[in-house]
């Protein structure tokens, strides 16, 4: 019932708000006489007085005061509720998720990010890359960050940098201190592989079928740190694009001449958000040339 006489309460917000009938018509941009009216009409249809009049002057009564104690705080959170929508139009305040499968890229966004819009907030979440997908599609996060992802309806998917992938070997073996190696030299080396659908062991195993090495895997393990430090206590020769590659005592990188060993990420978004404020900002930071 109350939305029939939202205007009539609208206005007796505004009167009390405004300490009288000419100030609550500019304030709420109507005619004087409609705010009269309305108020007018509140009174009779309850039987109640609502506000002492003495010529140009307005005093609340004691049932108006009481009202205007109830209409603070209605009208009071739609104000703040107008200019929480003020404020993020004009990228002052919200929230955006990121989802990617990099923690170096995802934190160099971040970081970016952050400078950009420091009155913004952000939150990263690393996963896999079935995980982000899945989140964008379940609007758990806004953007997120894959490798080479393959087309899908619906999805707005942008180029964003390209990665060198470098081979990672236990300091002191005897490719340790070559400035550069080449797929044939990993012949009869043991080398640790990540899990199957991994897109750095999709590039290496491709690579390496093209020159016609054959590849001894020892070991396969599903994580990134976990294969660093396999390899920095000895147990075989893995790879890693260089921007993941973590600085481990016992571990040495060893860049690799083959022009197949990069990954290309891109930045993903369901199409029909892509124009929103929060969302096209951080694709604006991201896709922004380099300083």
């Amino acid at each position: 019932m109350f939305h029939q006489y939202y205007k009539a309460i609208r206005c007796f917000h505004a009167v009390a708000r405004t300490g009288g009938f000419t100030a609550a018509a500019q304030y709420l941009h109507i005619g004087q006489p409609t705010v009269t009216d309305q108020v007018k009409a509140l009174e009779m249809r309850f039987g109640v007085e609502l506000f002492l009049r003495a010529g140009r002057t307005v005093r609340l009564t004691d049932t108006g005061a009481r009202l205007y104690a109830i209409t603070q705080g209605l009208f009071g959170q739609e104000e703040e509720a107008m200019q929480f929508l003020h404020s993020a139009h004009k990228l002052k305040t919200g929230l955006v998720r990121v989802g990617a499968v990099s923690p170096p890229i995802a934190l160099g966004l971040a970081h970016a990010f952050r400078e950009a819009h420091p009155s913004l907030e952000l939150t990263v979440t690393i996963g896999s890359e079935e995980s982000v997908l899945r989140g964008l599609q379940d609007f758990d996060i806004d953007l997120g960050i894959v490798a080479e992802p393959d087309p899908v309806p619906g999805l707005h998917i942008v180029p964003y940098r390209s990665e060198r992938i470098v081979a990672v070997v236990p300091r002191g073996h005897r490719l340790a201190a070559r400035n550069a190696i080449a797929l044939q030299d990993l012949a009869g080396e043991p080398v640790i592989l990540r899990e199957p659908g991994s897109k750095t062991r999709d590039r290496v195993e491709r690579a390496c079928a093209q020159h016609g090495v054959a590849l001894h895997c020892t070991m396969e393990i599903n994580s990134r740190e976990a294969t660093l430090h396999a390899v920095a206590s000895g147990m075989g020769i893995s790879f890693v694009t260089q921007i993941e590659c973590i600085p481990l005592p016992g571990l040495q990188e060893v860049p690799v001449d083959d022009a197949l060993l990069s990954i290309d990420y891109a930045l993903c978004c369901l199409d029909v958000r892509k124009d929103r404020p929060l969302i096209a900002a951080l694709l604006g930071v991201a896709l922004a040339p380099p300083r």
